[in-house]
């Protein structure tokens, strides 16, 4: 996930739709399937352009980790 430019300063860091199949090894179509079923990250339109706030997508991980890890090894 890799920036071009860096934000003014307090402002949150903007990724493309790009950038984030690229972060998360998916298809751009899935991110596109997911905003159609509501299971991705939030997203921001700027204009006629996706953007995602790194925090929205750093939340979106936390709460889609297997819930219980407990039963792993049994």
């Amino acid at each position: 996930m890799e920036t071009h430019t860096t934000p003014a300063e307090g402002l949150e860091v903007l990724i493309n739709t790009e950038e984030l199949s690229e972060y998360l090894g998916v298809p751009i179509a899935t991110i596109y399937d997911w905003r159609v079923d509501a299971k991705g990250p939030r997203g921001i339109r700027v204009g006629r352009h996706l953007k995602f706030a790194v925090s929205d997508v750093r939340a979106w991980l936390e709460q889609n980790r297997d819930a219980d890890r407990t039963l792993e090894g049994r």
